[in-house]
């Protein structure tokens, strides 16, 4: 029997405590982290934080809904209408193929429009999202719909193709010899 997965709206900065209740609760979790840098006006610290804050996936069937609802800290299965809405399985894989790849990842603004890509090479290869430049640094957004979050993992230009057709015909994106630049 396969079950979905979802998104377990949490109390703020309770996503590992939650995650763990679920797990001695017998629920496959998963709740993945980043490393940040966090000034302070007398220290700085890396520090392990989540990569989807406020939010747990869990893994589970309609019998298990209850004693999701009922676990401290948890305030409620993300839902469309009165029916818990599962996420997609390619995207929940997707995001952890990124966290295991052990690239520098960081939760990402969410993209609802823009160029798709498919990475070509490396240990993400086969992965499509959206292609995004920030300063010389190239980063692949892969978007969790239902929560409409995304999260961003650094990648070589290089290792980048175009995946589908633009939504609009006003810009589109092709590969130079400097990597993906917009026309």
């Amino acid at each position: 029997m396969s079950f979905s997965w979802y998104a377990v709206s949490v109390k703020p900065r309770h996503e590992r405590s939650v995650s763990l209740i679920l797990e001695n609760k017998g629920l496959e979790v998963f709740s993945p982290t980043c490393r940040m840098i966090r000034r302070w006006s007398d220290r700085i610290k890396n520090i392990e934080m989540p990569l989807f804050p406020g939010y747990v996936f869990g893994r589970f069937g309609f019998e298990q809904r209850m004693a999701v609802l009922m676990s401290p800290g948890v305030n409620a299965i993300v839902s469309a209408g009165r029916q818990p809405a599962p996420v997609l399985e390619e995207e929940i894989q997707a995001v952890q193929r990124i966290i295991a790849s052990g690239r520098h990842t960081v939760p990402w603004p969410y993209l609802a429009a823009g160029r798709k890509v498919q990475i070509v090479a490396g240990c993400l290869e086969g992965l499509t999202g959206t292609v995004v430049r920030d300063k010389s640094i190239y980063r692949v957004v892969v978007n969790v719909e239902l929560l409409q979050r995304s999260v961003a993992v650094e990648i070589a230009r290089d290792d980048l193709a175009p995946s589908s057709p633009p939504h609009n015909t006003v810009s589109q994106l092709s590969l130079g010899p400097a990597g993906p630049v917009w026309q």
